[in-house]
């Protein structure tokens, strides 16, 4: 009974078109196992309108496909990921179940000396994210439920204002436009740092200043300095704005260097962020056993998919460090954080300008209500391609 009831779930949403492929039990290898027969990465191409007239716009996808018809469809992918998943990690998951994922992961991770980190890293997190999207699918679930949520009814955002001007006017009246969209967080963005003299760091100071003018005291403000920074430089800023509490200062420093994190969070009240750029719970194990992070910002579409995300807020958990994943792309992002205890994840991270644009052609794109995601309900991610948006698409191959 119970079969024959996910068979009519899974058919009637195949119908509705909610499914790049409806799911088929009936085709399934005996005890459910399925094989990866192909990864198909496609390039959408269309014209979006600005103020200025029609723009090109182009994202790629990636789509895994199985013997029974299932498939998994992830994306915006990075291009150079993708090339290393068509060149390298292929050939490790053709003919595989695509629902031992434990075991892929593993397979992908040792499949070469390199892919503990970088670019590599960024291909075992579109492998992995499409899998889950297959996974769900097949489940006729969001991919929050198979990781045992939801753990609250949405999921709030912080509002990210990379691109939006520092003069002061400029500042607080964007500062002010957030705060009344609902936004009870939001991060603002450095463009210098000790290269610009005393000046500068005048400047980096009245950003803190003017923000907090405009917001009151009823909202949390964030900065991130990407990466421009030295040790010297931080602790004396710290210190300067600590008065107008900050939430956090992100990413002062390279990601190489633990110990500058360290001492800075050793040196001032305000709060120590950083993990975007921190590949795989090896190296967030690294920070948070030095004792670096008050905030973790791994980005599963970097650090190795939903499936070491995962592994990394347990370890987080454990060193009472707050995740909040950086938010390159949401859809992962949003699924992990409404699986996870509000207390480890609390907040995904919303960037204003990118995300105007960035799931152009998707039918059913991550959409704010105020400052907060309705928990997703279709199955898998739910990504859906907009076919009066596409107006080609090419399937690519560098293999």
């Amino acid at each position: 009974m119970r079969r024959r009831t996910l068979l009519g779930t899974l058919a009637a949403l195949g119908a509705a078109g909610l499914t790049p492929s409806a799911p088929s039990f009936a085709q399934e290898r005996p005890n459910g196992k399925l094989k990866i027969t192909d990864l198909e990465f496609w390039r959408l191409e269309g014209q979006r309108e600005t103020p200025n007239g029609p723009r090109p716009i182009s994202s790629l996808y990636l789509k895994i496909k199985s013997d029974s018809g299932l498939e998994g469809f992830y994306g915006p992918i990075d291009d150079e990921a993708a090339v290393v998943v068509d060149l390298q990690l292929r050939r490790v998951l053709i003919g595989k179940d695509p629902l031992a994922m434990e075991t892929l992961w593993e397979a992908m991770y040792r499949s070469n000396r390199h892919a503990r980190t970088g670019l590599f890293m960024m291909a075992i997190s579109a492998v992995d994210n499409t899998l889950w999207d297959l996974k769900g699918r097949y489940f006729g679930v969001p991919v929050f439920r198979l990781l045992g949520g939801p753990t609250r009814p949405d999921v709030e955002a912080y509002a990210s204002c990379l691109g939006y001007s520092l003069d002061p006017a400029a500042l607080q009246k964007q500062a002010k436009s957030v705060q009344e969209q609902g936004f009870r967080y939001q991060k603002w963005f450095f463009a210098t740092g000790p290269e610009a003299g005393p000046q500068g760091f005048l400047k980096n100071v009245e950003v803190v200043k003017n923000a907090r003018e405009a917001v009151g005291d009823a909202a949390d403000l964030m900065f991130d300095a990407s990466r421009h920074w030295d040790l010297n430089y931080a602790i004396a800023w710290a210190k300067q704005v600590e008065k107008y509490r900050p939430r956090w200062i992100e990413e002062a420093f390279d990601p190489d260097h633990i110990d500058s994190f360290v001492q800075l969070r050793r040196a001032t009240s305000v709060p120590v962020a950083a993990g975007e750029h921190i590949y795989g719970r090896f190296e967030a194990h690294d920070y948070l056993r030095a004792g670096a992070l008050n905030v973790l910002q791994t980005d599963p579409e970097w650090t190795g998919g939903v499936t070491e995300l995962l592994r990394i807020c347990a370890i987080a958990s454990a060193y009472d460090v707050t995740v909040i994943p950086h938010g390159h792309s949401l859809h992962a992002a949003i699924h992990v954080v409404a699986s996870q205890s509000p207390v480890t994840c609390p907040l995904a991270e919303y960037l204003i300008q990118k995300m105007e644009t960035y799931y152009y052609f998707e039918k059913y794109p991550p959409k704010l209500d105020r400052e907060r995601f309705p928990l997703p309900g279709r199955p898998g991610f739910g990504v859906e391609l907009d076919p009066a948006k596409v107006q080609k698409q090419t399937r690519v191959r560098w293999s």
